[in-house]
């Protein structure tokens, strides 16, 4: 059980400016759906082991007709859609080779019925496109002859793709592919600089995202010179990236090869976990000021714990807290788009996939999209263990103000006193337990009924000033009366 009522600390909020610091692209908080779900590939669910960087276990093709998931999804959005993983490098498109049975492909159905579910649901397509080459002598010299039959078709069906990658964590290769697999900085920047040219001679108004190198708490970026990547191959593009994005999980789960911090409770409600995310987000930051000044900072991928999550703790309330915080720390910091692994699927999906039941993230996202607006505040807390974040209210009716508390016990928050009297109404969610499944908005249980999920089903709650123990708040704030002339 949660307790914390006999203990209450004081803790002071302070406005760093009264301007906005930043602002956030309209579909801010996105997700994906991996394309090893979507195909049928190798997924985490009931596996205990990785291999390659995958799971162990083949799922079934993701159907993406369900009323219930298109009405989920409405309620998040808007929103990218990204189909990547670590099979987006292994893929056929279209057609199966001779010589594996075994292989995993993308149909022209599961392409069609993608992008009507995007249709349907106002969603835009980032699509990780095959890299595919494992054998070093040829890294440099892509080709891309695979992929010009699928843009080749999505052009005549008129599908729409907004953002492009090239491959998936190519910086991880090692680590999915073998050592002898791991591209170089220099001719992958070589091989981006095609594959740029050859995306843009079928849709010339997509964007380019790059590299989508993947950062391990402690490690940033792993071993030098093998798979620090990101500032050569910045410095060795010819082409203009659009998107310079990152991927980026604060723990890792008991699958993952690679253990830097563990997803274990007393990481999870650490909040020196997740200032690892500020670190590397100013690193990479740094890297865009110097080498594509014009591109925009993404976090591409993000998801509790690399290899699917930590069962048991990846789809709990316990959860939810490393999310809210690095929603509201990447937007301040400048990053335009946060890419949520996953959608659905495995541990760390937002919706259980085989149940299409919301986790408790999912009512923290919901919220969040409701609640939080584009233009970013700079609110800083006496308390590391109280984090704030200040942004306008999507309709720009007033501000809205997130509060988490990572404590066992209640705070006292002291706002500043033009913001405190501002504050008309609140919305604050807690759960009976760190390890629980449902959560509450105000005392009351939230439950999906069909999809008519709104917020004037929740009491609203008077700002008191005191913040229960383990939860997560958001504040309404109005607009500040205009003066008597």
């Amino acid at each position: 059980m949660i307790r914390g009522a006999d203990l209450t600390d004081e803790v002071t909020l302070s406005l760093a400016s009264h301007q906005p610091v930043a602002r956030t692209d309209p579909r801010y908080l996105s997700f994906s759906i991996d394309i090893s779900v979507l195909a049928g590939g190798f997924w985490w669910e009931g596996a205990l082991d990785v291999k390659r960087g995958l799971g162990t276990l083949r799922v079934p093709p993701l159907s993406l007709t369900s009323k219930k998931l298109d009405k989920l999804v409405q309620l998040l959005g808007p929103a990218y859609l990204r189909i990547g993983g670590s099979e987006a490098d292994k893929i056929h498109y279209f057609n199966k080779p001779e010589d594996d049975e075994d292989a995993l492909v993308l149909t022209h159905q599961q392409w069609d019925e993608l992008h009507d579910f995007i249709r349907r649901n106002q969603l835009q397509l980032i699509f990780t496109c095959k890299y595919g080459l494992f054998n070093r002598r040829q890294q440099g010299r892509w080709q891309g002859d695979e992929l010009v039959a699928l843009l080749e078709y999505t052009r005549a069906k008129g599908y729409n793709v907004e953002v492009f990658e090239l491959g998936n964590e190519l910086n991880a290769y090692w680590a999915f592919h073998g050592l002898t697999s791991q591209p170089r900085a220099h001719n992958l920047a070589r091989d981006y600089d095609r594959f740029s040219a050859l995306v843009h001679s079928l849709f010339p108004e997509a964007k380019i995202s790059g590299p989508g190198s993947a950062f391990w708490p402690k490690l940033g970026e792993t071993v030098k010179p093998l798979s620090n990547i990101t500032p050569r191959f910045l410095a060795s593009l010819n082409t203009r990236l659009d998107i310079v994005d990152w991927h980026y999980y604060p723990f890792q789960s008991d699958r993952s090869p690679v253990r830097t911090r563990r997803a274990r409770i007393e990481h999870l409600i650490d909040p020196k976990s997740f200032e690892y995310f500020r670190r590397y987000s100013h690193r990479l930051s740094a890297l865009r000021d110097r080498f594509q000044p014009e591109a925009e900072l993404w976090t591409g991928e993000t998801g509790s714990a690399q290899c699917g999550g930590q069962p048991e703790l990846s789809d709990r309330w316990i959860s939810s807290f490393w999310w809210a915080d690095q929603l509201g720390m990447g937007a301040r910091l400048g990053q335009k788009v946060m890419v949520r692994q996953s959608l659905l699927g495995g541990d760390y999906g937002m919706i259980a996939r085989l149940t299409l039941k919301p986790r408790p993230d999912y009512w923290v996202s919901w919220l969040w999209g409701q609640l939080m607006g584009q233009n970013v505040y700079a609110i800083d807390s006496s308390d590391p263990a109280l984090r704030s974040y200040l942004h306008d209210r999507p309709d720009n009716s007033g501000q809205t103000l997130m509060l988490i508390n990572l404590k066992a016990h209640c705070v006292s928050a002291h706002l500043p006193a033009e913001l405190r009297s501002r504050i008309s109404h609140g919305y604050e969610m807690t759960a009976k337990r760190l390890t629980g499944r449902r959560v509450r908005i105000n005392d009351k249980k939230v439950r999906f009924k069909g999809g008519a999920v709104r917020l004037d089903q929740f009491p609203q709650k008077t700002f008191s000033g005191t913040l229960a123990a383990y939860s997560i708040s958001f504040w309404c704030c109005n607009i500040d009366p205009e003066p008597d002339t």
